[in-house]
Parts: C-alpha cells; sequence; structure tokens
C-alpha cells in the first residue's frame, strides 16, 4: 500500500469551483471533490468536468488528490470513473467509494480502474478508500478491510450509517435519556480494528456542526485513542484541529524517545526489558512507543 499522510480529508463539492480553488489554500492532507452528496443530480454531469479541470490545472501542493464518486448502485458510478479517470487520470491518488456493502461493489471500481490504467498506460495505480456507511458493511467490515490490494483506507460514515441502522436521536432529547457514552464505540472499534489487521488506515468520519471545535476535537481524541489515523473535515475550520489530533504531541515524542532509549540499552546489557520513568518498557511497550516516533516523523513533529 501506498503510505499517505490523511491527517485530514477535506470534502469539496465538485459543483463549486469556487470551494475547490479555495481548498487548496489549506493545510489539508487530501482533498476530495465529491461528486456524490454534495452535488444535485442535475449537476452531476457538470460537476464531472469540474472535477477533471480541479484535478488538472489547480496547484494541489503535496496534498492527496482524490474524488468521491457515485456508489455503485448509481447509474452515475460507470461514466463517474471512466469520464474522471480518463479525463485526469494521471493527476488522480484516490477513488472513494460510497456505500459499498459487499467486496463485489469495492471490486466493480477496481475492475473499471484496472482497465483504464492498463489502456491509458497509467504509470501509478489510483487507490480506493470505502465508506462504512450501511449497516451490511458494518457486519463484514472485517471482509471489506481484506478484499482488494488496492483498497488504501475504510472510512467510518456517521450520517448514512445512523439512517441504516434506524438510529432514533429523537428520543434523546430530554438530557435523562442521552445514551451512555459514546454511541459509535462499537462501530469505531471493529472498522478500526479490521484496518490494522489488514494493513491499511481507518479514517474517522465527519462532524456535522463546524462551529463546534471543542466537540470535533473530542470526537476526534477518542478516534485517535482507538487507532484511527485522521478524520474527515467538512468546513476548513476543522483542518487544523485533525492535524494537531492526529499527531504526536511534543509530550508523546519525548516520552516515546525516553522509553525506546531505556529498552535498547537494556538489551545492549543482555535484559528483555527496562524500567523508565515508573514504567516496565518490554518489546510490547516498545512497538507502542516505534508507532508514536514513526508518526511523529510522519507528520514532521519528529
Amino acid at each position: 500500500m501506498t503510505l499517505r499522510l490523511r491527517r485530514s480529508e477535506l470534502s469539496v463539492p465538485a459543483s463549486n469551483p469556487k470551494m475547490m480553488e479555495k481548498a487548496m489554500g489549506t493545510a489539508a492532507d487530501l482533498v476530495f471533490l465529491d461528486l456524490e452528496d454534495a452535488v444535485a443530480p442535475a449537476q452531476k454531469e457538470a460537476a464531472r468536468k469540474n472535477a477533471i479541470t480541479a484535478l488538472r490545472e489547480l496547484d494541489w501542493g503535496k496534498k492527496v488528490r482524490a474524488v468521491r464518486v457515485n456508489g455503485a448502485d448509481t447509474h452515475w458510478a460507470y461514466n463517474d470513473v471512466i469520464d474522471v479517470v480518463e479525463g485526469a487520470g494521471e493527476f488522480l491518488d484516490i477513488i472513494i467509494i460510497p456505500k459499498p456493502r459487499a467486496p463485489r461493489d469495492v471490486w466493480f471500481f477496481d475492475t473499471l480502474l484496472t482497465q483504464i490504467e492498463t489502456r491509458k498506460g497509467f504509470k501509478k495505480r489510483i487507490g480506493l478508500e470505502a465508506l462504512i456507511e450501511e449497516s451490511a458493511a458494518l457486519a463484514r467490515v472485517e471482509e471489506l478491510a481484506a478484499c482488494c490490494p488496492r483498497l488504501e483506507a475504510l472510512i467510518l460514515g456517521f450520517g448514512d450509517l445512523s439512517a441504516s441502522q434506524g438510529m432514533r436521536f429523537g428520543v434523546a432529547t430530554d438530557p435523562a435519556n442521552r445514551y451512555p457514552g459514546d454511541m459509535w464505540h462499537h462501530a469505531r472499534g471493529r472498522m478500526i480494528t479490521a484496518c490494522r489487521a489488514n494493513g491499511i488506515d481507518a479514517i474517522d468520519g465527519p462532524f456535522g456542526n463546524f462551529r463546534d471545535p471543542d466537540g470535533y476535537r473530542r470526537e476526534a481524541t477518542w478516534a485517535a485513542t482507538l487507532g484511527a489515523v485522521g478524520k474527515w473535515a467538512i468546513h476548513p475550520s476543522q483542518i487544523d484541529l485533525a492535524n494537531d489530533v492526529f499527531a504526536p504531541t511534543p509530550h508523546e515524542i519525548e516520552n516515546a524517545r525516553k522509553q525506546a532509549d531505556a529498552y535498547q540499552a537494556a538489551t545492549r546489557d543482555g535484559a528483555g526489558a527496562a524500567g523508565a520513568g515508573g514504567m516496565l518498557v518490554d518489546a510490547v511497550a516498545v512497538r507502542i512507543f516505534q508507532n508514536v516516533l514513526e508518526r511523529a516523523r510522519l507528520t514532521g513533529r519528529a
């Protein structure tokens, strides 16, 4: 799998050229041009053309370039892939698949991409990210995470998943009836575990109220604690929050270096573990600290 930084994935409607141009000036790690939910049916074809132009002509800098197409069960999906990839595939890094219910939905896009890449002679392979936003997908998330070598990440899609699961938020209008704890804990934990087991990235989904930075940071922190590497941003104001939460803190980095150094010193002396700062550091702990240091390197904080 190609290693990419995905702390923040910014959603931009492909029907709005001004918003796409503005997105290029942000600090988002990944920007995806949305052909699906953010675009009205009457604007789908025009949005495809806008996406091709944006991929070819805008200055993306180091951002990962992505497009969210329409789902495999829609009549737009085929032309989304054919038109965009044939028109600007050499400038495209990722296609985001919405609403897959089974591996066959991922294979549909993989097959199309393989045929276009072969025909056009592209030198790099376009990656896939898939949204877990249907109950059927969450029920088979382990299978989905393992189904395709082209798949680089899964994303938890809260909105559609809420509808698919029949969640009833109205019953919690009384604070006394609120769900105890994080109602997304199971879904997050299951998806993140499936991603980690298959060596792909886990991305937390959108937080709808962009005027609530504390809420966004809280949800991002919960996801990061469980092992997610990034979160969607529906507004530029959420980008810096995601970039901060999904990068190690100076304290984490300092502690990881200290603990890793202590373990290395102990193993040189023939010990299998070391004590540092009141903590026992063994081979298991070092795996955690090495992850922190690698993340620090990727995010430029090392």
